[in-house]
């Protein structure tokens, strides 16, 4: 069995390309090299692994309007009257995978991460003027002095993104051949579909296709719930249950990532048992009950327990505390998610539920419009 080659040492081939023997001195020169390594990780997890685009291609549309503007040869940079943030915000969004990204990196989440990753650095990666919406990239980040010489990292960047872009849409594509391959055979090979899918469920999945799959498998579990309601008992209206996906997963949507009719229940996912964030979930959406999803393996009973206990012990007032635990609906985790998802394979459902798999990734990975 050959091992894939991790993506650092794609990252080495094109810095050893432009810089030669001066290449591993410059990286450890350079906490900007560094931070894209680190957010590049996922080229080597498959498609399913999150792939850090807003802050990678912030990085990008810089750059690029840096060496299109030719300052790479120019040293007058400091004079330049900036980018605009809707250029570099078009541009954002013209790129693969980029179609729906926000606006949130360029403004502040690039800066944030960066000073996490490095606190104790002088510089962040973006230079803006709010008045004039003027945007620089921070050129103490690509300039890297070594031996008394300056090297320019700019195109070496350029090309490192472009590298990780390449990778993670072919890790795609072949994610969503798989899934197309699965259909053709599920007729007579149920049971790789079904390990196909729960595979996808595992506590090491990402986190949006976690959901994704969730959602699918819940959507056609409800499905065949059926409903009378009505505003009096002479004319009752007959519904099946119908769950909704609300938004994609990077969505400032306030806590809600999936909405049942008629019912009204709301669903989060999420893969953390922090008290502070379901809290805060709740807090959102006004103390309004909620079902959270949950990727881990415990029990429900006793992930119920744990947010519990640690409330106790961040609020340590017992009203407070009943006041939220009563908010939380349902909790739904991996075996309660597996359960579901094989009695829906046995009511039939299984090709449906794959084919849902599919549309959400195509929504969630902009896949529809770079095809």
């Amino acid at each position: 069995m050959t091992t894939e080659p991790q993506f650092s040492e794609k990252i080495q081939e094109i810095l050893d390309k432009y810089f030669n023997d001066d290449a591993q001195t410059i990286f450890n020169s350079s906490d900007l090299l560094k931070y894209i390594t680190n957010k590049t990780k996922s080229a080597n997890s498959g498609s399913k692994s999150r792939s850090s685009f807003g802050n990678l291609y912030a990085i990008y549309v810089l750059l690029e309007d840096y060496k299109l503007k030719g300052f790479i040869e120019n040293p007058n940079y400091s004079k330049y009257e900036g980018a605009t943030f809707g250029d570099l915000f078009s541009r954002q969004r013209e790129l693969p995978f980029g179609s729906k990204l926000q606006n949130h990196a360029l403004n502040h989440r690039l800066n944030e991460e960066f000073r996490k990753f490095f606190p104790t650095t002088e510089y962040i990666p973006i230079v803006r003027d709010l008045k004039k919406n003027r945007y620089w990239f921070n050129e103490n980040l690509i300039i890297v002095k070594v031996k008394k010489k300056n090297f320019n990292l700019c195109e070496a960047i350029l090309e490192i993104i472009e590298e990780y872009i390449k990778s993670k849409k072919d890790s795609f594509d072949k994610f969503i051949e798989a899934c197309e391959t699965l259909k053709t055979i599920i007729d007579h090979d149920k049971e790789s579909a079904q390990t196909f899918i729960l595979s996808l469920l595992s506590p090491n999945s990402d986190a949006r296709l976690f959901e994704i799959v969730s959602y699918s498998i819940l959507k056609y579990f409800y499905l065949d719930q059926k409903l009378y309601w009505g505003f009096d008992t002479t004319s009752l209206n007959e519904d099946y249950l119908k769950l909704y996906k609300t938004g994609r997963t990077n969505a400032n949507d306030g806590g809600i990532d999936f909405v049942m009719k008629p019912l009204g229940r709301f669903f989060q996912v999420t893969e953390t048992v922090e008290v502070t964030k379901y809290f805060l979930d709740i807090d959102k959406i006004e103390r309004y009950p909620i079902t959270f999803v949950i990727k881990s393996m415990e029990s429900s009973e006793l992930l119920r327990n744990k947010l519990e206990l640690d409330a106790h012990k961040k609020y340590g007032i017992d009203v407070v505390v009943h006041s939220y635990m009563m908010c939380i609906e349902e909790i739904i985790n991996i075996p309660n998610l597996i359960k579901i998802f094989d009695s829906s394979t046995r009511a039939g459902h299984l090709n449906s539920i794959l084919d849902e798999i599919i549309i959400q990734s195509k929504v969630e990975f902009n896949y529809d419009t770079e095809n």
